[in-house]
């Protein structure tokens, strides 16, 4: 393969620790009646071996994605790390917000304002600078690094939220590797990206979100002090024993494709052959890379079911799954329920009561082959 430069360091010494092959950008959801074949573009993970972060080797996609619904267990979990941070004392009434948000959505700004915090225009500098799920977007990791640190006001703080490549490491997440997210995060790596701009970390919050994500809090010299309550030392030290800067760990994440998309393929297979009726639900980026490497299409999966409205009469990326209304789970409750989003369970459980009560259930496409 050609040489790399990261996207952060600009280092040109290190791994690809994971290869999903040829794959479609995820993004984009071509309509039912489009044939295909689709495009297909190399999907691989790099670990840079002199600053540790691990990133998307290349790019060729353009964004297009329908908006997705957001999922209340990230609305909770944004109310609850809102909490969180202005309990240790960070949201203080009449202070300047700016928000660098995720493109799929989500956003902290009608919560903050709730407190009393105000956004800013523009680049106009804050006293909070929050980016949730946004920073992982940038393509040019140390230019986006870079621009949050300045918008900081003096004395002020910046707060970072990511999916903790620890995380994706444990609990064997290689279809979070996807076209348009260029970075996966330990906090050791955020610590120093943002070293470079003078920052340090002082706090840590831990969610379940993702089956693993994290908030970090930080701050430049003479910030009014946190009192350490040893978090980002225990985080540190939890990404370490996670390995999440060796490349022999991360490359196990390749063996867990193997076994993954077998386990889904083989559990259709089985409930084709018992005559169940299969759907899926969640039609996210995730679910993706998941079904081509499955080799999953709709004679084993008929269709995605999908709450968002843009995605509805389109079809999944690589597939000729169409995706189509969760409506049909009222009037057609099937026997199984294809879960691609975990953190959706307790939501479609209470709004689609009637596929439990029919006999049916609902199975989580990561707990299969985990």
């Amino acid at each position: 393969m050609t040489e790399l430069d990261c996207r952060f360091c600009r280092g040109q010494a290190g791994t690809v620790v994971l290869d999903l092959g040829e794959q479609p950008a995820c993004d984009y959801f071509p309509r039912q009646d489009e044939p295909g074949p689709d495009p297909v573009y190399p999907l691989q993970m790099w670990l840079c071996a002199e600053c540790g972060l691990a990133q998307l080797v290349a790019d060729p996609t353009v964004p297009e994605e329908p908006r997705g619904t957001e999922p209340a267990a990230l609305v909770a979990q944004a109310a609850d790390a809102v909490q969180r941070v202005a309990a240790a004392g960070l949201l203080p009434a009449g202070a300047r917000v700016a928000e660098y948000g995720s493109p799929h959505g989500g956003s902290w700004l009608g919560l903050l304002a709730g407190r009393g915090l105000t956004a800013v225009p523009g680049a106009e500098p804050a006293d909070v600078v929050l980016d949730c799920f946004g920073l992982m977007h940038a393509a040019d990791q140390a230019g986006a690094a870079a621009e949050r640190a300045a918008r900081v006001g003096p004395g002020g703080v910046l707060l970072v939220q990511y999916h903790s490549l620890a995380t994706i490491v444990r609990g064997g997440q290689w279809n979070a590797l996807r076209h348009g997210h260029y970075a996966y995060y330990s906090a050791a790596a955020l610590a120093a990206m943002l070293a470079r701009h003078g920052f340090t970390l002082r706090r840590a919050w831990q969610f379940r979100l993702y089956g693993g994500t994290v908030l970090l809090a930080a701050s430049r010299p003479g910030h009014r002090s946190l009192p350490d309550d040893g978090s980002v030392a225990a985080l540190l030290a939890d990404d370490a024993r996670a390995g999440v800067r060796d490349p022999t760990v991360l490359s196990g994440l390749q063996r867990d494709t193997e076994s993954r998309a077998k386990a889904i393929h083989d559990w259709l297979v089985a409930e084709r052959a018992a005559g169940r009726s299969v759907v899926g639900y969640g039609a996210a980026s995730r679910a993706v890379a998941l079904l081509r490497r499955a080799d999953a299409g709709a004679a084993l999966l008929p269709v995605v079911l999908d709450a968002s409205p843009a995605k509805q009469g389109l079809r999944m990326p690589g597939t000729d799954i169409p995706v189509a209304s969760p409506e049909q789970l009222a009037s057609h409750p099937p026997d199984s329920v294809l879960l691609f989003v975990s953190d959706l369970l307790d939501e479609v459980r209470g709004s689609w009561p009637g596929v439990e009560a029919a006999g049916g259930q609902w199975v989580d496409a990561d707990a299969l082959g985990g």
